[in-house]
């Protein structure tokens, strides 16, 4: 009977594991998944942004676990425990949804709340601002203006030029690196040169 107990629970540990090691695999390949930035995003006639619209369904087939509840179901990462928090590297932090450019590196500081934070955003309508009034707080919470995704919350008490401190869960962000976002520029600048070299000798 012992013998019995003790296979059974090693099988459930070992299953326990397996979930563990999965979950744990899908939310670590999300730091490194491709995901186009949006520097200026799509706008309609007005000038406003174009919102992008999926499924709840194809939100969870892109996403990892943590920013689809994050992102998706506004949830909140325990403080100390998302991603980024301690990047100093230089580049822009963008919606991990959708890819709007949110944040850029310059902007970031340390705000020894857990949490990545920022005293300004990069465009004036790409972070927009809703109330809200849960768990008996008045707090102005910030959603990606792209694809309305649930980012954190921005509080009156950051450092100067803007005394803002935009306190987001790290696993709403994705961070690339300003090199990399210099890349297509850098290549388009060079192929306009090549074209313009080309048509002069012709």
């Amino acid at each position: 009977m012992r013998s019995v107990l003790n296979r059974t629970c090693l099988s459930i540990l070992a299953l326990s594991l397996v979930g563990c090691v999965q979950s744990a695999g899908a939310d670590a390949s999300s730091d490194t998944k491709e995901l186009k930035v949006m520097m200026e995003p799509m706008r309609d006639e007005a000038g406003k942004i174009i919102p992008v619209v999926k499924t709840d369904e194809e939100w969870k087939a892109e996403l990892s676990s943590k920013e689809y509840r994050i992102l998706r179901r506004s949830g909140t990462e325990r403080a100390g425990t998302g991603r980024y928090l301690d990047n100093k590297e230089d580049g822009v932090y963008a919606c991990a949804g959708c890819g709007l450019a949110l944040f850029d590196s310059e902007t970031k500081f340390n705000s020894g709340t857990g949490w990545p934070s920022f005293y300004d955003t990069i465009g004036e309508d790409h972070v927009a601002n809703v109330e809200d009034l849960s768990h008996g707080m008045r707090r102005v919470e910030n959603r990606c203006a792209s694809c309305d995704g649930h980012l954190g919350h921005v509080f009156p008490d950051g450092p100067p030029p803007t005394g803002q401190r935009y306190c987001m869960n790290g696993y709403a962000l994705h961070f690339v690196d300003r090199a990399e976002l210099e890349k297509p520029a850098k290549a388009e600048a060079e192929n306009a040169a090549e074209e313009s070299t080309r048509a002069a000798v012709e």
